[in-house]
């Protein structure tokens, strides 16, 4: 963004003092334009500063993961504490793509079970992936994929948008990675919390802002995230 600091250029810089009317008189010379420098470009940001703010508005009053909803999503959606297989490994994520759940498995043979949106078509792939990082109030940039298929979309976004509320990704956000390689999936809080329980996302798997919240301090790096098959890759050779 141009700003008034790009257009003032000091008149030491430019001018040497005054000329003498009769040399001034003799000048034929134009001078040549100034341009002024261009903006440095900016990338996305998220000031920590609001992040207290935005985490309260996102927050309900009152709030009981396991009975607050002013979303509107279907009731077992919301965060409830169930058994786990004791084969599970403490700190994992396990997807379940068909009945929409995330399951976090607790070190006492439980889990704790919240609802997802999972994406839309072919978009969704299933497979073993490690957290290779997570961000509070992640900013957010389209891959050149999703600007290549939804222009009208997601053109406008390809210099990222700032964290915030209104962000994609949400109030957090777990950076899915296969190896070293970040694969661009995310498990992350959504402003379109209606959308749980349906197939709605760009690849990504979809969280309510306030379950993930209660979530991401409990998710370490490095932990693995499984997601499994949707129903129409059941049975699928």
């Amino acid at each position: 963004m141009l700003t008034r600091r790009h257009f003032i250029v000091t008149s030491a810089a430019l001018f040497s003092g005054p000329i003498a009317g009769p040399a001034l008189a003799q000048q034929d010379t134009v001078l040549p334009t100034v341009e002024p420098p261009a903006a440095p470009a900016r990338g996305p940001v998220s000031n920590p500063n609001n992040w207290p703010r935005w985490d309260s508005m996102v927050t309900p009053a009152n709030y009981d993961p396991a009975t607050s909803n002013p979303w509107g999503i279907h009731p077992r959606f919301l965060a409830n504490l169930v058994e786990a297989r004791p084969s599970l490994r403490a700190g994992d994520l396990h997807v379940d793509a068909v009945a929409r759940y995330i399951y976090y498995i607790n070190g006492d043979g439980t889990a704790m079970r919240y609802g997802v949106a999972i994406a839309k078509g072919n978009l969704y792939e299933p497979g073993t992936y490690r957290i290779g990082r997570k961000a509070r109030w992640p900013t957010w940039t389209p891959t050149a994929n999703m600007i290549r298929r939804e222009p009208e979309v997601y053109k406008q976004y390809e210099n990222g948008m700032d964290g915030g509320p209104s962000n994609p990704l949400g109030s957090r956000a777990f950076y899915l990675y296969s190896g070293g390689r970040d694969t661009y999936l995310r498990i992350h809080g959504t402003p379109y919390a209606r959308s749980i329980g349906g197939r709605a996302s760009s690849g990504c798997v979809r969280m309510v802002m306030a379950h993930i919240n209660g979530l991401y301090d409990r998710v370490s790096t490095g932990s693995t995230a499984y997601l499994y098959p949707p129903e129409d890759n059941i049975g699928r050779g």
